[in-house]
């Protein structure tokens, strides 16, 4: 929450509510949103630009990006932006990074057939990137001090959903675990790939 008078509303949002962090993350959570529609349904959206950042709708779903917060992540290189996401919540996180890292495998043993194609060399590189970036968002809501998340870190259905699975999936060693095969996965494979 903002505590700075005069700062814009988008800064006072809450847990399911709130601004983007990055545009990355904006779309992100678009693809969520409309889940039903399949993967990929933010390539759909409609982005405007408005006096302190952009809009993005999709359907009846829209989030705003402001233009200091996509600022904040690249300068500090992070995919998904700075702070702890208000919009996606660590079960919606920890799915994300299971379903980039699995696209990373699958798509890393066809290429190891074929691995002639730039393009399909860098998406691989992304899904791993990816993985890794969402494995790191969902450790963010873990406390200081804290060893688990409790079913009250959850605020959406996908995230409870998970959460009630799954609940060993939400220790930190669990997910300090799967970050670690992301980066090894994405490091293995760039070693593999190289250029000579």
């Amino acid at each position: 929450m903002s505590e700075v008078p005069g700062e814009p509303s988008w800064l006072d949002g809450v847990y399911g509510e709130g601004y983007a962090r990055s545009l990355v993350e904006g779309y992100v959570h678009l693809d969520l949103s409309v889940l039903g529609e399949g993967p990929g349904a933010a390539e759909r959206a409609v982005r405007t630009e408005e006096e302190e950042g952009w809009r993005i709708r999709l359907d009846d779903a829209e989030v705003f990006v402001p233009y200091r917060a996509e600022a904040e992540a690249r300068r500090d290189g992070l995919t998904f932006g700075t702070g702890i996401s208000e919009l996606i919540d660590p079960g919606q996180w920890v799915l994300l990074g299971a379903t980039y890292g699995r696209r990373a495998v699958e798509a890393g043993l066809f290429f190891a057939v074929d691995p002639s194609s730039d393009e399909k060399y860098a998406a691989i590189v992304a899904d791993w990137r990816f993985a890794a970036d969402a494995a790191a968002e969902a450790l963010k809501f873990v406390p200081d001090g804290a060893e688990e998340l409790g079913a009250d870190s959850f605020w959406t259905d996908m995230g409870r959903a998970a959460f009630a699975r799954e609940p060993e999936r939400f220790t930190r060693a669990r997910m300090e675990s799967d970050l670690a095969y992301y980066r090894e996965g994405l490091d293995g494979f760039m070693d593999l790939h190289a250029e000579p």
